[in-house]
């Protein structure tokens, strides 16, 4: 072949100057009359190949003379014309991979090539892969019908002088008009003659003809149908019967089908197949087949020269198809009868020569379990397969059609007899890789591909028209590329597709790659002779996916550019910036470094929950709890120590603390704050923990029947919960009850017990033993809770001190009297250092007889946390209760902790001295760090007065702080809060409370406080769960996998679901928004957006890393959109995103109103924090109390509600917004008449909380409260609240 280097010349336009074109066009129309045509329904025999005039036989010849093109790409090596053709110019009236694939041919032939491109095209690549490219169609103009548009097509090849026109497949390709129209204008149609398309491309003329010449056919009309009356009419024959399948009458590609199975279906389906067809290819007329169930597809690819000669290319298995569409293509078809083969062969080219078939084309037949076969339809075009048969046979097949139209016979082919056609060669198999997400249904996908990264090596193949940088449109056909592995045999042509397929990397849209992985492993398919129903009848194993990691990498280039965009999203972060080191992970001091990991757990694994007793009873030392990784960070940063840095310690801690009784690291406020706040997986961090330090027992806070949530569930989900936590690697169950209310505690005992765990019993702790006045928590009262734990059969007793209450008189006081009447208890304490007395208080404890006290590593200990480590080690180093922890070793965890801990800088409460103000308001340790604010504090301890004086635990507490914030805001005291109860709206939490479902005060409801907050509400009597029905975990667990795809869901995701609805929804929404990667990023990265040449490195998995920096970050485009630009391992990336901090909404929001003090209805924030929800609309009506407004700050939700009876004239905020105090939030005209009554405007709480929609899953109910208001609320179960107020 000829070659050479184009030089500088300007490129054509359309009115450029050449030689006059050949008069290729006017060739097959002279050779018309001497072929046999459909009509004429003759097939003449031939002994050898017809041969054209003796002038036009020597191969190579052409009509006319043709001189060399130039090319209007410059830099380009110009491919010499090879004389095989008599063109000079190709159009491919197509998009995509087969225009693409087309002007490849083109150009080996050394033609020019001739592009169109809808508006919407008009940047992708097959335009700039052609010489010459031309806008078709108009903006106004749907985007598929500019492909439709013959005339505009026809304009277009006359003005850049086209000599011939390739259709590709779809669109036109088989369109008798546009075939026509061709010829009539002198220029080539690659393909069959406009009559052949006719008779072919009428599915139901192809019936006839087939059956004209005896090819077997299934049972189906012969004509095109109008209406779905006829197709009925046909299936309730006697010898058809349902069910049958609708196809449309004038295309292919699986599209206008639809199976029918009753007379129901058939209207709507053949509207919406009609419809389907009509779109495709123009036309909207059916057909009807009897539908042959689980045959297997097979289609003979045949070849046909002007003269009457055809052969066939062998088959190719196309049964692996979804909705009729061909997925994956094999040839030649594994496990086919030869004799089957040879049937097939000798219908398909015996067809072909019957309706005088010209060019490529297919013939498409069914093979059933009998191994008969059917004929299906002729597809006169080339196929998107025609790759397959190509690899095996080296038959150059769009070549071949681009000569056969300019008058090449298949002897200049070298196919001029069917032996002398190439024999096969091995297998080969093509996957269509399309833009659809198999997880939902196969949506198709559309938008920016950040990257595209293709295969190769050896016997790959690839034929795509996209890359890095373009835009997949909505508008079109969702095919990427067309992957084909060629191999020796089928086995080894699987091994390499699924090796390409691994290789293939695609960011920015989703892909069926996963699906076409399952298929190659699927063992139906490795059989080699799956059937049209394979997906259908294998749909779960086909539809269980494994994320991969370079997929959700791009998602976390995403999360990165968002924090850039639109800032950070962490409610709370309020302090200081995270630090800019981030601490190695702590080494092991080296003499611990080696050897195998022993401890406490070792001995209840071996003895089990009893044994693990009585081996803690006869130690001699005392046994410390460290709770630097839950209820120490929760208390002094918000719960928002992540898991990437507890994972960091996990290997020292193993050894450094291999002594120690326990580390509570799990339940409480961690479990919902790491779905809410940080976004993964609190069984994840379980299961990590437990892989990194499987010595040391790990305990978690159980809320007896509430587990981690903050309210009451069916029991069945609370035991499948502690099984599962129990299996994920939870050995001491701490469980409380937040009133220290008996019946559930019990409850929750009996499901630690059921799961195989270890039963710590926990009592509250709250007053003072050692003082005479406080006559209701005195040590009575806490010697019988005790002996009643004891005779339900605890492993353990725990003392929960959550407001550091237990000074260490009391301590004495109440473990030695505890010692005293259970000698074989095992004491465990729980305290928080708020007074500054914790030290103190567990030493104390510890001499009086405690088996185990909780303790902090030093940098994380004192103030609202727990007693410092070092200082309980360091103290009884060398005594009889020595802990048998090296106070020198503690410092390499306090030391990372120290430094980990700046790196949660936003979230420090910034309290700076110990407060024995505790001992006036008791406020838990982690609402002290909240709540820590003077007015609160001291409405604290009226509100706690005015609910009876309750133990105050998670979630008991929140409803005292949030009732001492409504007291706050509505100016009242104990007094007049009571006076004014009936007239008020309260927080939900206390209604909730009043109402029963949180549990029974040791003393009783208030009175007259109860009845007047609940206004006649119902109530539940005694243990809130046992009057709600199970749960159905199966059915949400369906529901959730048909939501989130069955890869996302496991067991344990339904648990949470199940307790915390609408948080497990949100963080669904960014774990498939963002990946769960995100779980991995640093902590500055994930707290704070990146700086401009900032670079992280990220480890995805073991041994894979990936480095990101930014680079920058674009200016606002007009669609609002902004582009920020990374190196992700060196490789440009670009990620689009919505700005929603746009400038117009950052001047809007720029400088907020303050409310006016001395306007009585100008209502401002009580505090500073997030609206979370705005409650009135501008002309809306309120009363005195009515909720406006509910804010939330540091994990608290506050109800801002009307001061007084009035009309809404202002609204000044919105969901989302964050505000100082004082910002104004709504105003109202006081005084207004028509003030609807409190009754139509007090809604129930239950009706729209997460907790609301758990219990409704289960169908709860709850009971009338004696006055004839037993009515069930929404739900039988309390709201979800934030993970709040107290530490635990």
């Amino acid at each position: 072949m000829q070659q050479r280097i184009q030089g500088s010349r300007p490129a054509r336009g359309l009115a450029g100057a050449r030689p006059a074109p050949p008069a290729a066009a006017a060739l097959p129309r002279r050779r018309a009359a001497a072929r046999p045509t459909a009509a004429a329904g003759r097939s003449p025999a031939r002994a050898a190949p017809q041969q054209p005039p003796q002038q036009q036989r020597r191969r190579g010849a052409v009509a006319v003379r043709v001189s060399h093109h130039e090319s209007h790409h410059e830099d380009r090596m110009e491919v010499a014309h090879t004389g095989e053709v008599p063109f000079r110019k190709i159009m491919c009236a197509n998009r995509g991979e087969i225009a693409i694939r087309i002007f490849r041919a083109g150009t080996e032939l050394g033609l020019r090539t001739v592009a169109v491109y809808s508006p919407s095209d008009k940047l992708q690549p097959h335009r700039y892969n052609a010489d010459e490219a031309y806008v078709v169609g108009s903006p106004e103009m749907a985007p598929v019908a500019c492909y439709l548009d013959v005339e505009g097509i026809i304009r277009i090849a006359k003005q850049a002088e086209v000599d011939a026109i390739h259709p590709g497949y779809g669109f036109l390709s088989e369109n008798t008009n546009f075939a026509r129209r061709c010829e009539e204008e002198g220029i080539a149609f690659i393909g069959p003659r406009a009559e052949t398309i006719e008779a072919m491309g009428d599915k139901t003329a192809a019936r006839r003809a087939a059956e004209a010449c005896h090819v077997p056919t299934v049972p189906g009309t012969n004509h095109a149908l109008q209406s779905a009356d006829e197709a009925k009419e046909f299936a309730n024959k006697p010898d058809v019967g349902y069910p049958v399948i609708l196809k449309a009458s004038m295309g292919g590609g699986g599209r206008g089908m639809r199976v029918v199975r009753n007379d129901k279906e058939m209207a709507e389906l053949f509207a919406r197949a009609s419809n389907e067809a009509r779109s495709a290819f123009g036309d909207g007329s059916m057909f009807v087949e009897k539908y042959v169930e689980e045959p297997r597809h097979i289609e003979i690819q045949i070849i046909a020269d002007h003269y009457g000669n055809v052969v066939h290319l062998y088959e190719r298995d196309c049964s692996v198809q979804r909705r009729h569409q061909k997925v994956v293509e094999v040839a030649p078809a594994p496990a086919l009868d030869q004799k089957i083969k040879d049937a097939l062969y000798a219908d398909a080219v015996k067809l072909a020569r019957h309706v005088g078939y010209r060019n490529a084309g297919t013939v498409e037949f069914m093979v059933d379990k009998e191994g008969r076969h059917y004929f299906l339809e002729v597809n006169p075009r080339v196929q998107v397969e025609h790759t397959v048969t190509e690899e095996v046979t080296g038959v150059d097949i769009v070549q071949a059609q681009i000569k056969i139209a300019g008058g090449a016979t298949l002897s200049d082919l070298g196919l001029g007899t069917q032996e002398q056609v190439p024999p096969l060669k091995g297998f080969a198999i093509q996957c269509r890789v399309t833009s659809e997400d198999p997880e939902q249904n196969f949506q198709p996908d559309s938008g920016r591909l950040e990257a595209y990264r293709v295969p190769g090596g050896p016997g790959i193949r690839l034929d795509g028209a996209v890359t890095t940088g373009n835009v997949v449109s909505r508008y079109y056909d969702s095919l990427l590329a067309k992957v084909v592995a060629s191999a020796p045999t089928f086995p080894k042509a699987v091994q390499r597709m699924a090796r390409a397929l691994q290789e293939f990397q695609v960011r920015g849209i989703k892909t069926n790659i996963p699906f076409l992985e399952n298929v190659l492993r699927h063992p139906d398919f490795l059989g080699g002779a799956p059937t049209t129903a394979f997906i259908e009848t294998n749909h779960k194993d086909l539809f269980t996916f494994e994320g991969h990691v370079n997929a959700r990498a791009s998602k976390l280039l995403l999360y990165l550019a968002d924090m850039v965009v639109n800032g950070a999203n962490h409610p709370g972060a309020v302090g200081a910036p995270p630090s800019r080191h981030a601490p190695p992970a702590p080494a092991p001091p080296q003499e611990l470094a080696s050897g195998p990991l022993r401890g406490w757990r070792d001995v209840y694994l071996r003895e089990g929950a009893w044994g693990w007793a009585r081996a803690v009873r006869a130690h001699k030392g005392l046994l410390l709890t460290d709770t630097t990784m839950r209820d120490a960070h929760q208390s002094l940063l918000a719960t928002r120590m992540r898991t990437h840095d507890l994972l960091k310690a996990a290997d020292a801690t193993a050894r450094v603390l291999a002594p120690a009784g326990s580390l509570e690291m799990w339940g409480g406020a961690t479990f919902d704050v790491a779905l809410r706040f940080l976004h993964e997986c609190p069984w994840r961090r379980l299961e990590q923990l437990r892989e990194r330090i499987p010595n040391i027992p790990f305990q978690m806070l159980l809320r007896g029947a509430n587990a981690v949530g903050y309210t009451s569930y069916p029991d069945n989900v609370v035991r499948e919960f502690c099984r599962e936590a129990r299996v994920a690697g939870v050995d001491i169950f701490r469980v409380f009850d937040s009133l220290n209310y008996l019946d559930n505690l019990r409850f929750g005992i009996d499901a630690v017990r059921a799961a195989g765990g270890i039963a710590e019993g926990t009592i509250c702790y709250t007053g003072d033993v050692t003082d005479p006045t406080r006559s209701k928590y005195n040590l009575d009262y806490y010697l019988d809770l005790a002996e009643a734990l004891v005779e339900h059969g605890v492993h353990s007793l725990g003392i929960k001190d959550m407001a550091g209450l237990l000074k260490p008189r009391a301590a004495t006081l109440l473990i030695s009297s505890l010692r005293e009447r259970h000698p074989d208890l095992v004491i465990h304490v729980h305290t928080h250092d708020s007074a500054g007395t914790g030290v103190a208080s567990m030493l104390a404890a510890a001499a009086a007889g405690a088996d185990m006290v909780d303790a902090a590593l030093d940098s994380m200990s004192g103030l609202t946390s727990q007693p410092s480590m070092g200082a309980l080690v360091g103290s009884l180093a060398g005594t009889d209760l020595d802990t048998g922890i090296d106070p020198h070793h503690l410092l390499t965890l306090s030391d990372y902790w120290e430094s980990t801990r700046e790196l949660y800088a936003p979230f420090e409460a910034n309290m700076r001295y110990s407060s024995s103000d505790v001992y006036y308001h008791e406020m838990p340790g982690g609402q002290y760090t909240n709540l820590n604010w003077g007015k609160v504090q001291k409405s604290y301890a009226a509100a706690n007065k005015a609910l009876g004086d309750i133990v105050k635990v998670t979630p008991s507490s929140k409803v005292v702080g949030d009732l001492a914030q409504f007291m706050v805001q509505n100016d009242l005291d104990e007094n007049s809060l009571v006076e004014r109860a009936s007239e008020l709206s309260f927080p939900g939490s206390v209604v909730e409370f009043m109402q029963g479902y949180i549990g029974q005060p040791a003393f009783g409801f208030p009175e007259p406080l109860r009845s007047r907050v609940l206004k006649g509400k119902p109530t539940i009597e005694g243990r809130p769960g046992a009057s709600l029905p199970p749960m159905n975990l199966d059915s949400l667990e369906s529901r959730l996998r048909e939501k989130y795809g069955a890869r996302g869901i496991t067991k344990r995701d339904v648990l949470s679901a199940a307790m915390y609805p609408k948080v497990f929804e949100e963080y669904m929404s960014h774990v498939m928004r963002y990946s769960n990667l995100v779980e991995k990023l640093p902590t500055r990265a994930f707290l704070v957006p990146m700086a401009e040449d900032e670079e992280v490195e990220i480890e995805l998995a073991a041994g894979v890393s990936t480095h990101i920096k930014l680079k920058a970050a674009g200016e606002l485009q007009p669609s609002g959109k902004r582009e920020v630009f990374f190196e992700a391992n060196g490789v440009p990336r670009v990620v689009e995103l919505a700005d929603t901090r746009s400038a117009e909404g950052l001047a809007k929001k720029a400088v907020r109103e303050k409310a006016d003090p001395s306007v009585l209805g100008s209502v401002g924030a009580p505090m500073a924090g997030a609206v979370i929800e705005v409650s009135v609309k501008p002309g809306q009506a309120v009363h005195a109390g009515q909720q406006l407004a509910v804010l939330s700050a540091m994990k608290m939700e506050t109800s801002v509600c009307a001061p007084c009876a009035g009309v809404v004239t202002q609204v000044a905020i919105d969901k989302g917004d964050n505000l100082d105090a004082g910002d104004l939030l709504v105003i109202v005209e006081a005084g207004a008449p028509n003030a609807p009554p409190l009754a139509t405007v007090d809604s129930d709480p239950l009706a729209t909380t997460d907790s609301a929609a758990a219990a409704a899953a289960s169908g709860a109910r709850t009971v009338g409260n004696g006055n004839g208001n037993g009515g069930g609320a929404a739900g039988g179960a309390a709201p979800q609240q934030p993970a709040a107020a107290a530490g635990v």
